[in-house]
């Protein structure tokens, strides 16, 4: 007559199921927390699967079995809703700030006589000068056109503006002056023609914050 085999050892996996069990039954009110207490403790102490089964053959069945760990479903974390508009401007922002930087960087390379990006600068326009080309890029430029010249500007900036007063200003009685074309390129910045007089006085800038106070 052969010898049975021996019984297969259990490891903490086995002992983690039948706990779940009885935590289960506990909840559930058919345990009490006496008898919770006591069979957890035989639980951790069981070293075969007989000894795991004991324990829980006088309970209702539960969520899984003794010898088998109790499965929860997984399942994705939800998603926060993010409103369209939302979402949008997320997308399209980017996109503005790469077409500014391409646009705005290619300016600056090609601007002849100055460029601004995150600081300020000053060109000083030389007499007899048709053409003036400048960019900036977060920053402040100051144009200073010569006197008896008459500016005009063109150009684009993008989230910025070039401002233009006494600079700008037609003669009177028809006369005529010679022009400075002012090529100002740029963004999320400013461009200030002016002329001598107006540099000298801090230019347009402080001339309107003084105009504030």
């Amino acid at each position: 007559m052969s010898a049975e085999p021996p019984e297969m050892r259990i490891g903490d996996r086995e002992r983690r199921a039948t706990d779940d069990r009885l935590r289960i039954a506990l909840d559930d009110g058919v345990l009490t927390l006496v008898e919770y207490d006591e069979r957890t403790r035989q639980c951790w102490a069981a070293r075969t699967q007989r000894e795991l089964d004991v324990l829980v053959a006088d309970l209702p069945p539960g969520t899984g079995s003794a010898g088998t760990p109790a499965t929860t479903e997984d399942r994705p974390a939800p998603v926060a809703h993010t409103p369209v508009h939302q979402r949008v401007g997320r997308a399209i922002v980017p996109i503005v700030l790469a077409g500014v930087a391409l646009f705005v960087g290619g300016n600056l390379v090609t601007a002849d006589d100055g460029a601004a990006v995150f600081g300020n600068r000053t060109v000083s326009v030389a007499q007899g000068q048709g053409e003036v080309e400048v960019a900036t890029l977060f920053g402040r430029t100051e144009v200073v056109v010569p006197p008896g010249t008459v500016a005009r500007t063109s150009g684009a900036m993008i989230f910025g503006s070039t401002r233009c007063a006494a600079a700008c200003q037609t003669p009177p009685n028809g006369m005529t002056l010679p022009e400075v074309l002012v090529v100002a390129d740029g963004a999320f910045g400013s461009v200030e023609v002016v002329t001598p007089a107006e540099a000298a006085q801090g230019g347009l800038r402080d001339r309107d914050d003084d105009d504030d106070d």
